[in-house]
Parts: C-alpha cells; sequence; structure tokens
C-alpha cells in the first residue's frame, strides 16, 4: 500500500529526526512530505519508531494511505514525478 506521510515538528531536532527516519522508509515528495510503500508490519513499524520522537503536544503526523484507483489520479504540476509503482494498480 502506498501512505502519504505528512508531518510538522515544532522543533528542528525532532524535525531531523523524524526525516531521517522517514527517508529509510520512502521517498520525499515535498519538505514534510514522503510517499512510502509500506506493509502492514513495516507501516506499523514506522509507527512505533516514529512516536518515539513526537511530542504529541506540539507536533503531528498524518497517514493517508493511497490505493490503486487514487494512485491513477495523482496529478503533478511543477517539478516531481507521480508515484511510480503500479503493482497495486487493479482493472
Amino acid at each position: 500500500m502506498l501512505w502519504l506521510i505528512c508531518y510538522d515538528m515544532t522543533d528542528n531536532r525532532r524535525r531531523y529526526r523524524i526525516d531521517r527516519i522517514l527517508k529509510g522508509y520512502g521517498r520525499r515528495v515535498q519538505k514534510s512530505v514522503f510517499e512510502c510503500h509500506l506493509e502492514r508490519p513495516r507501516r506499523r513499524e514506522l509507527e512505533r519508531r516514529l512516536i518515539q520522537v513526537v511530542d504529541a503536544s506540539e507536533d503531528n503526523i498524518r497517514f493517508y494511505p493511497l490505493c490503486g484507483n487514487d494512485l491513477v489520479r495523482v496529478k503533478v504540476q511543477g517539478a516531481g514525478d507521480p508515484p511510480d509503482d503500479w503493482e497495486y494498480l487493479i482493472v
């Protein structure tokens, strides 16, 4: 499953740590947005790692699942490419 993961950290140190973690799971598409192909066990692993860094009173991380139907509707304007993993597309 493709996940769009967005974050907003108030502290630069936590932001750097979150960024480093996410780079190991997917690709950056904007400053604080990553696309990650994650099966359930790997997603849970990522969530466990992120929750150790996040200050829930100040920060937020959002996980948006994208299915095959969503992927075919992705539009990109400007620099960057749409997600290139279509193995989840069901026709």
